[in-house]
């Protein structure tokens, strides 16, 4: 009997782009697979209840109801447990055009398979054990890598690496579980329960999450970008400045101070890391109603960045008003990282200087401060390389948290640990530690799937595309 999380039926999907192509492929998955293979296609010798696993044959694709010719193709066949679902599958591919595409999913679906759901391919790898949920996620995150940083995060989690040092916490916490319950089952023969060493063991498994979660920020970074945002007063040349790091006339730039009015967004890549830049209003205070908006969005947008650039003109020098700008950001809670930029620099009647003091009385001490001028380009190799320096403090080959569901999920576990530690401390009897214990352990197991809802598993595969 087929049910939502162990399904038993055959299903079918279109596994490349939609649109023409050279050719496309129809990949087919369960314990029919071979029979609808044998229905839709006819090789050129043999049978393909014969075929082996992991080979490749040339035939003809037909209609299954009157064996009229569709196409030529190929058949792959992969045979379980050893396929990518763990079933017995099938991908027929064709000629890759839209027509001759659908005709051939519709002859699978017409001999016997249903059409898949969003990632259900990866959804019944995972059910049969051909990886775990941080693994399968994975898989939706290469599909969608726009960097070479993203695509070598998401590889390395696929891998397993991070399933590896959450199953060491996994066996951390077991241990401890384990340690509990015996002395509360058979203390008359181990003896009443060590406190001191308890209390050991969960800080040391408490640090271990403590490291993954210091990891996330900049594992979210390597996934999703640098949110970059572009901040000053009005007229300093922050549009300019966006243009000359998109390599495109993207802001509308003029001499009038307050062109910005609205938050504009636009993504770059620079030295394989994606940058998310944000050109905003200038902050001041205005009486224009548009203005004030912009203004107001402006600041949003800045509590929501990983790194600002501060820009001011050259040409004025560092003013009043750009100090009480830059302390109206700064005292934002959480402010983020800055960089002090120093624009307009060709208009200076003095040769570009390649370092410069800081204004004084600063309120807080910028990452860098770099001159640059968004016209000639001169110093924005040295703003682009102190961007990347930045996103690069996490490598993409070590393990790092770049979920914000995992990193839920191992916050729970740390809480958990820390009510732990603290009932161990007060040398409570042991049934209160397990709880905790208990509950850390679930909630690392919701990441790898161990103790994962059927909600959730729906949710994370209905964002897969069809085909995979």
């Amino acid at each position: 009997m087929t049910t939502p999380l162990f399904p038993q039926d055959t299903i079918a999907a279109i596994a490349t782009p939609p649109g023409q192509g050279g050719i496309a492929i129809i990949r087919v998955s369960g314990p029919g697979a071979l029979d609808v293979a044998e229905r839709v296609f006819r090789p050129g010798r043999g049978h393909v209840r014969h075929f082996r696993g992991y080979t490749l044959h040339y035939g003809t694709l037909i209609d299954p109801h009157d064996a009229s010719t569709l196409d030529d193709g190929l058949l792959a066949i992969f045979r379980a447990p050893r396929s990518y679902t763990g079933e017995d599958m099938a991908e027929l591919s064709c000629h890759g055009g839209q027509a001759v595409t659908a005709r051939v999913l519709q002859a699978a679906l017409d001999a016997g398979a249903r059409l898949a759901n969003p990632g259900e391919f990866t959804l019944r790898a995972f059910l049969n054990g051909r990886m775990d949920l941080a693994q399968a996620e994975a898989v939706c995150d290469l599909i969608r890598a726009r960097t070479e940083a993203s695509r070598r995060l998401a590889r390395h989690q696929l891998e397993g690496h991070l399933s590896q040092a959450l199953q060491h916490i996994r066996e951390e916490l077991i241990g401890i579980l384990a340690a509990i319950e015996v002395t509360i089952d058979f203390s008359d023969e181990v003896g009443e329960l060590d406190y001191t060493a308890l209390e050991t063991r969960i800080q040391r498994t408490r640090q271990h999450i403590e490291h993954l979660l210091a990891t996330a920020d900049r594992g979210r970074i390597l996934r999703e970008g640098l949110r970059v945002t572009l901040a000053g007063r009005p007229n300093v040349g922050k549009s300019s400045l966006l243009n000359a790091l998109l390599r495109a006339e993207r802001a509308i730039v003029t001499s009038v101070p307050g062109t910005t009015r609205d938050v504009i967004e636009e993504s770059a890549q620079l030295n394989g890391i994606l940058m998310v830049l944000t050109d905003t209003a200038g902050l001041r205070e205005t009486d224009d109603v548009v203005e004030r908006i912009g203004v107001h969005r402006t600041r949003e947008t800045i509590a929501r960045s990983d790194i600002i650039l501060f820009v001011y003109d050259a040409t004025a020098g560092w003013t009043a008003e750009d100090h009480a700008t830059l302390n109206s950001i700064l005292a934002c809670q959480e402010a983020p990282e800055w960089l002090l930029i120093r624009n307009k620099c060709d208009l200076l009647p003095d040769p570009l200087p390649r370092a410069q003091p800081d204004p004084p009385a600063l309120p807080a001490r910028p990452l860098h401060h770099i001159s640059v001028s968004a016209r000639t380009g001169e110093g924005l190799s040295d703003l682009e390389q102190a961007l990347c320096a930045y996103a690069r403090t996490t490598s993409p080959d070590s393990v790092v948290i770049a979920n914000a569901r995992h990193q839920q999920a191992l916050q729970q576990a740390h809480n958990s640990l820390t009510h732990a530690l603290h009932t161990t401390q007060q040398q409570l009897p042991g049934d209160f530690i397990a709880i905790d214990v208990r509950g850390a352990l679930d909630a690392v197991g919701q990441i790898t799937g161990e103790t994962v809802t059927e909600e959730i598993i729906h949710r994370i595969f209905q964002d897969f595309c069809v085909g995979k």
